[in-house]
């Protein structure tokens, strides 16, 4: 058994461990706060009611960018999903996980958001750690729900992260230069 292959099924089996209706319950609304429908429809609200309008445009653009990259590299990679009790139906390749990536991008400039626009600490800081907390749990319920490997969304968190870094760098923060030039 090759290192990933430890990983993937260590963690598995750590996961459904903790297997049970209300736990199924919870995973499947956790997953759902990941998923496609559910980010554009906080996509959606963030444009409607924020006052920054350039940080609305840059929320939707983030989510589309990191939505294409995730679609890439699923084709290239082309990884089986995992053969094992899945409780729900997902199509398509298993790496990176979409909805860890994704919800990774998005709710990790969000992050990023709160961390340089609010300035009250009792709201900044809880809100932090809950967004870090939903990104942790939407990954997991994703093993849970047996269609993804640990090692899909570790790598799906990861790739997000090294995307976050060059979005905000180059795409994000160049806004500001611009203003300034």
């Amino acid at each position: 058994m090759n290192i990933i292959q430890l990983i993937d099924t260590n963690i598995y089996n750590l996961i459904i461990s903790l297997m049970s209706l209300k736990t199924t319950a919870i995973m499947m609304f956790i997953s759902y706060l990941g998923s496609a429908t559910a980010l554009i429809i906080l996509c959606i609200a963030f444009i409607l009611i924020l006052k920054n309008r350039q940080n609305a445009k840059y929320i939707a653009l983030n989510l589309v960018l990191v939505f294409l990259l995730n679609r890439i590299l699923k084709a290239i990679i082309a990884r089986p999903r995992p053969n094992v009790l899945r409780l729900v139906y997902e199509s398509g390749y298993s790496f990176p996980s979409g909805h860890a990536m994704v919800s990774m991008g998005f709710y990790g400039f969000l992050i990023y958001l709160t961390y340089i626009n609010i300035k009250n600490n009792k709201i900044k800081y809880p809100l932090i750690i809950a967004l870090s907390l939903l990104i942790l749990f939407i990954g997991i319920s994703r093993i849970y729900l047996g269609v993804h490997y640990a090692t899909d969304v570790i790598g799906g968190i990861i790739i997000a992260i090294l995307y976050l870094i060059i979005f905000i760098k180059f795409l994000y923060k160049s806004k500001f230069k611009e203003k300034v030039e």
